[in-house]
């Protein structure tokens, strides 16, 4: 058995004049990489088996079924409390408060909103939906806060009704709409106002939600004319502008430019509103490591948390302007790296790489073949590497071993060529029917959206702490899936 097998274990960092195609993630094939595993992720010391939060990955699919979402509770709960403390710290250090929000859109059922809320989050949703799983939760709507580019009117009544802490309004229709829900109910309610800065975050297209031509938001330039139209009204009450530039986001850059441009309009919209505009929602989509070679590129969280308690100081500042109460929507780096998908092997195809044959990935033109490993789930369970070409680390689960290396692609079950789990890996070259496979970072926005394409029902997600095991959400099953056709 191979060093790397043993618990625990560390990663190795790919030679620097390492072959193209020799090694896609900078990783040895056996290792599990804390940065982008759950940090109790690791090999056990006789089999190499992996275990996640003291629990072997066989035991899990014998007990709950392959495919298998899995959950680490304690680093779920470890990653809210840290972020949540680290951004709170530092805007204390620069004289104000901060409120955190889960992202409800990367993972919600009621015992992960539950975890949020004992961990000291806020939690956002962005439908009726996700509304009723906070409430049945018992999170606290007055630490609530409602997105959502076309929210209907018995959405926002009944969010007006649970006494959600504050609306975000995304056009100008919602502020008549909001008013009047808010009247019926005898309330004054908060709003923000989303805005769009024109600030493009480095990130995928569709992930970059502040440039001006894209569903999210107003203009920024509108921003002085909508909030005379919100103060207009004596039901609601306007408390800040709220920005969001993208998502897995790597770098502070952003958010420098996108507050300088926010806070520029806050002394005109402190004329309009009476008094200074007490809160400033500057987003976050903070990025994760979903593989080894992006490891080195996140920066911790409390280096994001200073650098943007400093942008906001400081651009306080140089304007004139109080500092208001921030908020911060970190996204997917509160539960993406708590989730690890389980797969079993069903089979494998070795194909011929030569030029343009390797798939356009330059890195795979050193590599004689590439070996496909079919698992039994895909797309249904993971859309996002066909929606954004995102990238993921795999391991063999179930055992260790000293094979050497093949460079593979892990793909699913589906009839679709872009039913790809792993774009590119390396795995042990013994890979083999009946392997169960581990792809770490699935955390966020894999069971979020999920489907029934080809008719396969979605999987459980198991939460694991401390050597036992619990479903939180119940999988499906076939007979589930018939009984909804109306025959």
């Amino acid at each position: 058995m191979s060093q790397a097998a043993t618990e625990p274990s560390a990663p190795t960092g790919a030679a620097p004049d390492a072959s193209p195609g020799a090694d896609p993630n900078g990783a040895d094939p056996n290792g599990i990489d804390a940065r982008v595993f759950p940090s109790t992720a690791r090999r056990g010391r006789r089999c190499g088996q992996l275990k996640l939060g003291g629990v072997r990955a066989t035991e899990l699919v014998e007990r709950h079924g392959s495919p298998l979402y899995v959950v680490d509770e304690e680093e779920a709960r470890n990653r809210a409390c840290t972020i949540r403390e680290a951004l709170q710290r530092e805007a204390e250090r620069i004289g104000t408060e901060a409120s955190v929000y889960y992202a409800g859109k990367a993972f919600l059922c009621v015992e992960v909103a539950r975890w949020m809320a004992e961990e000291g989050m806020s939690l956002d949703v962005a439908s009726g939906g996700e509304l009723a799983v906070a409430l049945a939760a018992g999170v606290d709507p007055a630490r609530i806060g409602f997105h959502g580019n076309n929210k209907s009117v018995a959405e926002i009544e009944r969010a007006v009704a649970a006494g959600v802490g504050t609306i975000v309004l995304d056009s100008e229709i919602e502020i008549e709409r909001v008013a009047e829900a808010a009247r019926a109910a005898g309330v004054v309610q908060r709003v923000r106002l989303r805005v769009n800065s024109g600030v493009h975050a480095s990130t995928h297209d569709f992930l970059a939600t502040s440039h001006e031509d894209q569903k999210f938001g107003q203009p920024l330039a509108e921003a002085p004319r909508i909030v005379r139209a919100i103060a207009a009204h004596d039901a609601l009450d306007f408390v800040g502008l709220h920005c969001h530039i993208g998502s897995q986001i790597f770098a502070t850059d952003g958010f420098r430019e996108s507050a300088r441009r926010l806070l520029g309009v806050y002394r005109e919209l402190a004329e309009i509103r009476g008094g200074a505009i007490p809160e400033l929602n500057l987003g976050g989509g903070f990025g994760i490591a979903y593989t080894s070679a992006q490891a080195d590129d996140a920066p911790a969280i409390e280096t994001i948390a200073r650098e943007l308690a400093d942008i906001v100081a400081e651009t306080c500042d140089a304007l004139g302007v109080p500092i208001p109460k921030l908020a911060f929507e970190p996204g997917r780096s509160v539960i993406g790296q708590a989730g690890v998908t389980l797969y079993t092997v069903g089979t494998t195809k070795a194909v011929a790489l030569a030029g343009s044959d390797a798939g356009g990935d330059p890195a795979d033109l050193g590599a004689g073949e590439r070996l496909y490993v079919s698992v039994d789930g895909g797309m249904s369970d993971n859309a996002r590497p066909a929606l954004y070409g995102a990238d993921y680390q795999v391991r063999i689960a179930n055992r260790a071993s000293d094979a050497e290396p093949a460079l593979v692609r892990v793909v699913g079950k589906h009839c679709e060529a872009g039913d790809i789990v792993v774009q590119r890996d390396l795995l042990p070259g013994d890979v083999a029917p009946g392997d169960v496979l581990a792809v770490a970072a699935t955390g966020a926005y894999c069971w979020s959206l999920s489907s029934n394409y080809n008719y396969v029902p979605r999987p459980p997600v198991v939460a694991v702490r401390e050597g036992s095991s619990r479903v939180i959400v119940r999988g499906e099953t076939e007979d589930e899936l018939l009984a909804k056709s109306v025959v």
